[in-house]
C-alpha cells in the first residue's frame, strides 16, 4: 500500500514598502511554488506567513509588530504555523525582531532572499533562526531578485531588478545600511530578461533600483580598471532604449531616480523612445537649499527646477511626481516656505508626502536638538497639502476631454461597478464597463472628469486584449 500523500503547505506573503520589497514577495513567492508550497488567501489557512518589511519610516516599526501581535493569537490556536519576517526591517533589526517576538521562527534579510526555502527547512529542523547577510556579492548574479522564479500579482507587468543598493549618503535615509552599495546587472541579461518576460505575454516592464539612473557606473568603471578602452559613465540611458526596443513591450516605467544623476542622455531616451512612458518621479524632498545641503541631495531647488524644466521641454505631455519631506531636523519657517514656493512652481501632477521619521543608524536621527515640534510639522504639512493638490486637480482637469490609452487594472476599489485602468502619465483613470475587461486589457477611455487622485472617463473602446496567462497572486499589506 502506497504513503499517503501529505498536502502541499499553504503561505501567504505580506508586503510591507516599496516597490523593490513587492518585487522581492514575488520571487518569494517563486522559491514557495519550486518548493511544491500554494498561495493561501488568508492567514487562518495559511501554514507558512512571511512578513516582509520596510524600515523608510518609524511607523514600519509599530505596522510589523502590531501584525505580529495578531498573527501571535492566530499562532497560539494553530501552533504548526511558521511566522517568517524578512526585508529590510529584517536587515536592520536582526536578532532584535526575535527579542520583541520571540514566537517567530525564522528571520532572514535583503540580501539572502534567494536562501527563503532553505533557511525555512532548516528552521524546522534547528529551530527558530537568524539568518543576516552583511552584503551581496556581486559576481553572485544568482542573487539578484530578477534572477529567481517569481509568481507575480498580474501577469501583463513585472519589476525588474537592475540595480541593489545604494551609493549616495542621503542623512534621513537607510537603504543604504539595509541594502548595500550599488550593484549593477550586467546589461545584456537584463535586456534577455525583458524579452522573456515579453514572450510570456509582459507588455509592461517597471526597472527598480534605489538610484536607477546611475545604473551601469560600476560596470564601465570595472570594465575600465579591467584595461578596457571605455569611459566611466551610467548605462540608464542606453538601457532604456534596448529595454523599449523589446518587442511586445509596450509600456517602460522605472523607479526610482536621483535629481542629481538625471542626465540629458536619459531625457532623451524617454522622449525617443515610444516604449518609454511619459511619467518622471524626481523625488525633490525639500524646496530649500538649506535643508537639501544638510540631507546630502546633491542640488539646489534652482538646479532642480532647471532639469524638470529641461524633461518638460524634450518630452511631450510629460507628467511629474515627487516626494517631500515635512519637518526634516532644523526646518525653520522660512525653509518650509522655499518647500511651498518650489511645489508651486513645479506644478507636480502628484507628490508623496512624508512627516521626518528619525531612523536609527542615519545621521539625521542624531540631530535631535533640531527636531521639528509635532504641531509644527502638522500644520506645515496640511499647507503643503493645499499646494500640492491644487496643482494635482489643474492637471487632470486639463485632461478632460481628452482620449487616452488605459491598461486595466481590475475593478475599482472603492465602487465595483467601475473598472479602473492607468494610462502611460501613471494616472488613475474609473470608467463603466458593459462587460468584464481582464486585467491587462490596453483600452481607450475618454476623460470626462478630475479629482486631485484620479480620474473619471468613458470607455470608448478596448484596443488590445491581454496575452498573459493567468498568475498566482501574492498578497500586499
Amino acid at each position: 500500500m502506497s504513503e499517503p500523500v501529505e498536502p502541499a503547505k499553504r503561505y501567504l506573503i505580506r508586503t510591507f514598502g516599496c516597490q523593490m520589497n513587492e518585487h522581492d514577495s514575488e520571487r518569494i513567492a517563486g522559491l514557495f511554488e519550486a518548493d511544491g508550497m500554494v498561495a493561501a488567501t488568508d492567514v487562518e489557512d495559511a501554514d507558512v506567513v512571511v512578513l516582509n518589511t520596510c524600515c523608510i519610516r518609524e511607523n514600519a516599526d509599530n505596522k510589523l509588530y502590531g501584525t505580529l501581535g495578531h498573527l501571535k493569537s492566530v499562532k497560539d490556536r494553530r501552533p504548526g504555523m511558521e511566522l517568517v519576517v524578512s526585508g529590510c526591517l529584517a536587515q536592520k533589526d536582526q536578532d532584535g525582531i526575535r527579542e520583541r517576538a520571540p514566537y517567530v521562527d525564522l528571520v532572514f534579510g535583503t540580501h539572502n532572499v534567494h536562501q527563503a526555502t532553505e533557511l525555512l527547512h532548516r528552521s524546522r529542523t534547528e529551530g527558530p533562526l537568524t539568518s543576516i547577510l552583511t552584503e551581496t556579492v556581486a559576481a553572485d548574479h544568482e542573487l539578484f531578485p530578477s534572477a529567481m522564479p517569481a509568481h507575480r500579482e498580474h501577469g501583463h507587468t513585472a519589476w525588474v531588478t537592475i540595480q541593489i543598493g545604494c551609493d549616495n549618503s542621503c542623512a534621513f535615509c537607510i537603504v543604504p545600511a539595509v541594502r548595500g552599495a550599488e550593484i549593477s546587472r550586467p546589461f545584456d541579461r537584463l535586456v534577455h530578461e525583458v524579452a522573456e518576460l515579453a514572450g510570456a505575454g509582459v507588455t509592461e516592464v517597471t526597472l527598480l533600483g534605489q538610484n536607477v539612473n546611475s545604473y551601469g557606473r560600476d560596470l564601465t568603471l570595472a570594465a575600465r580598471q579591467a584595461g578596457d578602452d571605455v569611459r566611466v559613465r551610467p548605462l540608464f540611458a542606453d538601457l532604456l532604449r534596448e529595454v523599449g526596443a523589446v518587442d511586445g513591450i509596450r509600456r517602460v516605467r522605472y523607479t526610482s531616480p536621483h535629481p542629481k544623476d538625471l542626465r540629458p542622455e536619459t531625457i532623451a531616451a524617454m522622449a525617443e523612445t515610444p516604449a518609454v512612458c511619459e511619467h518622471l518621479h524626481l523625488p525633490v524632498q525639500s524646496g530649500s537649499d538649506r535643508v537639501l545641503a544638510a540631507m546630502h541631495r546633491g542640488y539646489t531647488a534652482e538646479r532642480y527646477l532647471e532639469k524638470l524644466a529641461a524633461a518638460r521641454a524634450e518630452i511631450a505631455d510629460l507628467a511629474v511626481t515627487t516626494d517631500i519631506i515635512v519637518g526634516f531636523p532644523g526646518e525653520t519657517d522660512d525653509d518650509f516656505e522655499r518647500t511651498l514656493e518650489l511645489a508651486a512652481a513645479a506644478e507636480y501632477d502628484s507628490a508623496y508626502t512624508f512627516i521626518y521619521s528619525p531612523r536609527t543608524g542615519t545621521e539625521a536621527a542624531e540631530m535631535v536638538d533640531q527636531f521639528v515640534p509635532a504641531d509644527v510639522i502638522a500644520e506645515r504639512f496640511e499647507r503643503l497639502k493645499v499646494v500640492l493638490e491644487r496643482s494635482a486637480l489643474a492637471k487632470h482637469r486639463g485632461r478632460i476631454g481628452r482620449v487616452e490609452e488605459v491598461v486595466v487594472e481590475g475593478l475599482s476599489r472603492k465602487d465595483q461597478a467601475l473598472t479602473t485602468g492607468r494610462t502611460r502619465q501613471n494616472k488613475l483613470v474609473h470608467f463603466a464597463s458593459a462587460d468584464p475587461l481582464r486585467v491587462g486589457t490596453f483600452a481607450e477611455v475618454e476623460v470626462t472628469d478630475a479629482a486631485p487622485h484620479f480620474l473619471r472617463g468613458r470607455l470608448v473602446e478596448v484596443t488590445a486584449a491581454p496575452r498573459h496567462r493567468t498568475r498566482i497572486p501574492v498578497a500586499a499589506g
